[in-house]
Order: structure tokens, then C-alpha cells, then sequence
């Protein structure tokens, strides 16, 4: 990662008005599969995690318990840390949400890419401390609370910093998040369940490392998506993958590394999740905003470059750029409508409003350049539609 060396709303509707208050019973979170052993391999040694399965009598029974469903407004936000050693934002990190929270909250559900950890135990990855080469995030648990404050209902923990204090940070991070309401996913075979908007919808996190469901293993791919499609109305998959930094803002086709890493084919990846079932596939990674595709009628964002930290990401330039998406979907997933609030982010990685859209008018130019007529462009109200073309229908 380039960096400075040294909420329930269930039922909230379009406006970001809260229409009911939290069910319980709304939140389920499944290890799929019959038992699958996920062996985590870290310095620190192997960590085997069970994935017990759970569920249905079979997809027949499970479809025909789902609510009819209507459509609904997903958001989502990039890169996300509150806090690391390289410094602890104030107000228990709400003070970086703060200037973003409004257009978080305006959606039926919101969801961002966490980085690091939340927690307190744990060896670090980075065992004499960070370098420029390895950077190990951890905030305070309690700093969970100021994601669910600023309207976050789900993270995705699919990435490179969720292990950086071994199995025991990301086990405290899981148990901080669900202690503040917020719905983690993204370990290996995960599928977790929300009930919004009168829909079920499952969230799947992917990310070319162990502790995450597998990007580059096709048959996992499908077998977890479908499993999902099963049991929800609409299917949201979040990647973490592709090169980092300024100058990787164009999505290629192909396999990426980074400093001798593999980070997966992104493309093919998301035309996998789906062509097996997925309705949005929503992408981070890059630190740097990626464009949008339209494919089979599916919205897919590459990446949406840096939500927010607090002296933890590089910024200048394009790396200052960021965005929040908002994609409104039909009951069965299809993409409807979409809006894009373009973001800059200042000397301490705190986002704020950028008026003046350099961030979508550099998301539009990618979608151009990378995806043809498949691209999804903002126009300058800020609404999502394909290139060249009027809003779909």
C-alpha cells in the first residue's frame, strides 16, 4: 500500500431518512459449504478456521422464503482505516467519516472496504515496525463505532490488511464490528445476510489471500456466488485486487502483481461473479479510482481509490481523488440508476466534497478509455449512465 513513510437503518430510504429501526433477526452470517477447512498461514504460524455449513433444504425452499423485495440504493466507499501508528483521529475516528456521513447515510444500505484492523492483541506482520514496504494497521475497537455513526452497515474484510495482526486482530476486529452493528464479510466461504428494503441481500468478499475467499479459483468463485443467489434477492461481491498506486488507474486485461505480488485478474474475476450470479461487483485495492462497466445488465466499479484515513494513505494527484458510488437496483439486482459524489482528500486523508467533480470526471475518462461502450460515465449532475447513451431504462 503506498503510504506516508514515518448502521440498523433497515429500511432507510432513498432521502436517508430512517423508516425502521434494527431487527436482529434481519443480520445472518454463514460459513457455506458442507466443511470446508481454511487453513490461514502467517508468520506467526498456521491458523485453521472451520467453515461449518449451514442452511437450506435446497434452493427451491430457499427461493421461495424470500420477501418480494423492491428496488433498492446501495452506496459504497474505498479504502477505509481509523487509525494506525501513524496516528489516531480524533472523536474515536469520527472525525474522518464526519465531513462524508451525509452522503453515506443517504442510502438503503452503505458499505466500504476496512483496512486494517480493529483491536488490540495480536503480533504485527511487520515485526520491527513499518517500513516502506510493510505497514501494519491497528485502531482502537471501539473506533467501530464511528462506521456505523457515519451510516457504514457492512465491510468488507477481503484485503491485505485484515490479517496484518494475525488471526487474533482479525478475530478482535470481527467481534468490534458486530458490537457497533456493523456486518462484516469477506473470510474464506463467507456469506453474510442483510434484510433491507424488503429484500435479502448477500455480501461475498474476495481478495488473492488466505484469509479471504479465493479470486483466481473459478469453481469457489461460482460455487459461493450461486450458493448466495440462492438465498437473496440481490448479490453484492467485493474485491480486493490489481496494482496500486499513481499510474494504475486504467483496469487491464489480465493478471496484476505488485512488488512481486500476485493481486489477480480483476476483470475476469468480475465477469465470473457474474456470469455465476453476482449483481454488483464492487472493487478496491488500487488506491486509486478505476472506471465502471456495465456488464450483463450488472454495474462493476474496479475501485473508488481512498474513502478515508488519518495519515495512513499516500495522497496529491490522482491519489487525492475518490469517490462515493451510489447504485440503485431492481429487486432481482439489475442496475437501475446510479450517482457518483466525487471526493478530494486533504493532507491527513480526510475526504471531503469536491464541487468542481475531478474525480468523476476522471472515473468517466477510464470507463471511456478501458470499457468502450460498456462504459458507465457521470454526467455533470452526477447520475451514472452508459457511455454515449441516455440513462438505461
Amino acid at each position: 500500500m503506498p503510504a506516508r513513510p514515518r448502521g440498523r437503518r433497515l429500511g432507510r430510504g432513498p432521502a436517508g431518512a430512517r423508516t425502521a429501526a434494527a431487527n436482529p433477526q434481519s443480520v445472518r452470517v454463514t460459513h457455506r459449504t458442507a466443511v470446508v477447512a481454511a487453513c490461514l498461514l502467517a508468520a506467526v504460524g498456521a491458523v485453521c478456521v472451520a467453515l461449518a455449513a449451514g442452511g437450506r433444504d435446497g434452493p427451491e425452499a430457499a427461493r421461495a422464503e424470500l420477501p418480494i423485495g423492491r428496488p433498492l440504493t446501495i452506496a459504497w466507499g474505498g479504502d477505509t482505516t481509523l487509525g494506525s501508528s501513524h496516528g489516531l483521529p480524533p472523536q474515536h475516528g469520527w472525525a474522518v467519516l464526519a465531513p462524508v456521513a451525509r452522503v453515506l447515510r443517504a442510502a438503503d444500505l452503505t458499505a466500504v472496504n476496512h483496512e486494517g484492523t480493529l483491536a488490540t492483541g495480536g503480533s504485527s506482520k511487520c515485526p520491527g515496525g513499518d517500513t516502506d514496504t510493510c505497514f501494519a494497521f491497528r485502531a482502537p475497537p471501539a473506533n467501530a463505532a464511528a462506521l456505523r455513526r457515519a451510516g457504514v452497515d457492512v465491510v468488507n474484510l477481503a484485503n491485505n490488511h485484515a490479517f496484518d495482526f494475525g488471526a487474533l486482530g482479525l478475530g478482535q476486529t470481527v467481534s468490534a464490528l458486530r458490537r457497533h452493528g456493523v456486518t462484516p464479510t469477506g473470510r474464506p466461504g463467507e456469506i453474510a445476510y442483510r434484510t433491507i428494503a424488503g429484500a435479502r441481500v448477500a455480501f461475498l468478499g474476495f481478495a488473492p489471500y488466505p484469509w479471504a475467499s479465493p479470486i483466481a479459483d473459478p469453481a469457489a468463485i461460482a460455487a459461493y456466488v450461486r450458493d448466495a443467489r440462492r438465498h437473496a434477492n440481490v448479490v453484492v461481491v467485493f474485491v480486493h485486487a490489481g496494482a496500486e498506486g499513481a499510474g494504475q488507474e486504467h483496469t487491464p486485461a489480465g493478471p496484476e502483481t505488485y512488488l512481486g505480488e500476485e493481486r489477480g485478474d480483476v476483470r475476469a474475476f468480475a465477469h465470473a461473479a457474474v456470469d455465476a450470479g453476482a449483481d454488483l461487483v464492487l472493487g478496491s485495492g488500487p488506491h486509486v479510482l478505476r472506471g465502471m462497466e456495465l456488464y450483463r445488465r450488472r454495474l462493476i466499479a474496479y475501485s473508488l481509490g481512498n474513502l478515508a484515513g488519518f495519515h495512513t494513505f499516500a495522497t496529491g494527484g490522482t491519489l487525492s481523488l475518490s469517490g462515493i458510488l451510489r447504485v440503485t437496483v431492481t429487486a432481482d439486482g439489475a442496475f437501475l440508476a446510479g450517482s457518483f459524489t466525487s471526493l478530494t482528500l486533504d493532507g491527513s486523508d480526510i475526504p471531503h466534497v469536491d464541487r468542481a467533480g475531478q474525480a468523476a470526471a476522471l472515473v468517466s475518462d477510464l470507463a471511456r478509455a478501458d470499457f468502450g461502450a460498456a462504459g458507465l460515465v457521470v454526467g455533470a449532475d452526477g447520475g451514472v449512465r452508459l457511455t454515449g447513451s441516455d440513462p438505461p431504462p
